[in-house]
């Protein structure tokens, strides 16, 4: 990305990954991992944050993968672990040092910058963009007002931690993918990776990307 954005930049990289059986935001992915990666794509953002798990939740150091990153980096960790992305997104939305916030997961290996870009533009009037592919909402993939944070909460309070549900109550504008198609022809910016055959899944196609390049 190399339009710089006054805008803040979300990672989520605090989840259990049980069934990658390894922490999803340190696999390799080419040659630096998928954290490293999504930190490279959103480098256009003034403001990047990733939320991690408690250092004694922790299965590796997440600081090992961010010794080069730019100061743009924050890291911020979980109060307590494993409570869940709604949680942690509150948390970042809240510490976010712009009023426009791109939220994203860390098993997104073949996120484009390109996309981003595309459903920041649709905010407008909304409080949050959310793009809907194979007919399921993306929220781990979508742009939000800062002020949503006290949705979150509210809700988190009131006992929903789902997050699709949460985000079902927001004025959001939900792109279909045919509007995302131009940008993304295979929709590749929403793969996320879950298992090991996934990212197998994902690297295959990553090399299949280079060999036509």
């Amino acid at each position: 990305m190399t339009i710089m954005l006054p805008a803040s930049a979300i990672i989520l990289a605090g989840g259990q990954s049980r069934r990658m059986g390894r922490p999803k935001a340190a696999l390799m992915f080419g040659n630096c991992t998928i954290l490293e990666r999504l930190i490279a794509e959103l480098s256009g953002f003034d403001d990047i944050l990733i939320i991690a798990a408690p250092a004694q939740s922790e299965p590796f150091p997440i600081e090992h993968l961010l010794r080069t990153a730019a100061s743009s980096v924050r890291l911020l960790r979980d109060s307590t672990a494993y409570q869940g992305p709604a949680v942690a997104l509150a948390q970042g939305l809240a510490a976010a040092a712009n009023d426009v916030v791109f939220a994203c997961s860390c098993d997104l290996p073949l996120l484009r910058a390109e996309v981003v870009l595309a459903l920041y533009g649709m905010l407008n009037g909304y409080e949050a963009v959310i793009p809907y592919i194979g007919g399921k909402p993306q929220p781990l993939c979508a742009v939000y007002r800062r002020s949503v944070a006290a949705v979150i909460e509210t809700q988190l309070a009131s006992g929903e931690r789902r997050l699709t549900q949460i985000a079902a109550k927001l004025n959001a504008y939900c792109p279909a993918e045919l509007q995302l198609r131009p940008i993304d022809r295979e929709l590749l910016s929403f793969v996320n990776i879950n298992t090991l055959e996934d990212y197998s899944r994902a690297l295959a196609i990553k090399q299949s990307l280079e060999c036509t390049n």
